[in-house]
């Protein structure tokens, strides 16, 4: 169905979008494609070489430093050469607006588009302000405080990933900030041959799981209790998948020499590879040092490819968690309790089954890409 001439074109703005990895460059295509399949006219605005094409119904715009301020006067040269309506679209992370996460110049500019209407997707808010901090942490922190509540004051809508965003909003717009989850990246119809084949090509487990950056502060609760599940019982396994696997998997082994051979990394699979990877696992274990919630993407693969989850809860877990039980929780990251969750799930085929059943329907009713596209063409034409 071709978009209405009346119809506002979007135009979505990214600090990262595919070849370039990244969760949100993923989440970026996803979302654009699914809004071009809508029948929308969507056009992707990012960083990078290539120029203007057209990717599966999406024009997709590309030029080095597009949103610093070298390239900000050529964004604003292509946005007013495109004839029409136009809604921007700011996917906001300040970590890929460049500028080392402190890109004024570019949220200023964003809130001086009037004569375009403005859009912000808030997937992650502000740097974190410890006291304790070194001195360019504090100013990092203010100034991404500086830049949320500068694009969300001039937005005429803000969405949030988490519900907790809103906290570091203007008074005047945290009502009006509603909650959109992040789908899961991955495909979820998933070749049951292709599983089967990496299964064989494996070897016997139970296998547990665990897809993510490996970056410290997850990393450190996931060894505590990685470990002792696998002196546990010595015919389970761990696959590690994710950027970081390998050197994580390394660590293990040089730490606990007597499990070496027993984890397995993959670094830098394709899309269509994680998500067979993750299948093959019996249980997924995924621990959060701010706790599970609804911006970690990675949980919500395994969610939607209907895997039975072990993860934990923090400050920033969102009620429905608790609320549908989509995942085996524990009250934050000690490893004795995610021990125990992973034990009670490892023990009983019937009880791993259930779970990603309900895992996998409450996805779909709540957390799923064509949720997402229904919030965000139900909001109407402002």
């Amino acid at each position: 169905m071709p978009p209405s001439r009346t119809a506002p074109a979007w135009h979505v703005l990214t600090g990262e979008y595919p070849p370039q990895p990244g969760g949100v460059g993923d989440y970026t295509r996803q979302l654009s494609r699914a809004l071009a399949r809508a029948g929308q006219e969507v056009h992707v605005w990012a960083p990078g070489e290539g120029g203007v094409r057209d990717e599966d119904g999406v024009t997709v715009h590309r030029a080095p430093d597009l949103l610093t301020p070298r390239g900000l006067p050529g964004l604003s040269r292509g946005l007013d050469a495109c004839p029409g309506p136009r809604r921007l679209l700011l996917q906001y992370v300040p970590h890929a607006l460049g500028l080392r996460a402190m890109n004024v110049p570019f949220c200023a500019w964003f809130a001086a588009r009037r004569h375009d209407a403005r859009w912000v997707y808030i997937h992650e808010a502000v740097h974190p302000w410890s006291p304790r901090g070194p001195w360019r942490h504090h100013i990092l922190a203010g100034t991404t405080r500086l830049m949320v509540r500068l694009v969300a004051s001039a937005a005429n809508r803000v969405f949030v990933s988490i519900p907790q965003w809103a906290e570091h909003l203007p008074a005047r717009v945290r009502p009006h900030a509603a909650w959109l989850p992040v789908p899961s990246n991955l495909p979820v119809d998933v070749s049951r041959a292709a599983v089967d084949a990496l299964r064989a090509e494996l070897g016997e487990g139970p296998w547990l799981g665990h897809f993510g950056t490996f970056g410290r502060l997850t990393a450190e609760p996931l060894e505590a209790a990685l470990v002792p599940l696998l002196r546990g019982e010595g015919t389970r396994r761990a696959l590690m998948l994710g950027r970081g696997s390998r050197a994580f998997v390394e660590g293990v082994e040089t730490r606990h020499p007597e499990l070496r051979g027993r984890l397995v990394a993959r670094d830098s699979l394709a899309l269509d590879d994680i998500a067979v990877h993750l299948t093959t696992c019996d249980v997924l274990l995924q621990p959060y040092p701010d706790g599970v919630s609804t911006r970690r993407t990675t949980v919500m693969a395994g969610l939607a490819l209907g895997l039975p989850v072990v993860t934990n809860t923090g400050h920033l877990t969102e009620p429905v968690w608790r609320e549908h039980g989509a995942a085996a929780l524990a009250e934050g990251t000690a490893p004795a309790a995610l021990v125990e969750r992973a034990e009670a799930l490892l023990s009983s085929a019937d009880t791993r089954r259930e779970l990603g059943q309900h895992a996998a329907r409450i996805y779909r009713e709540h957390f799923a890409l064509e949720r997402t596209v229904e919030a965000l063409l139900r909001v109407g034409p402002t």
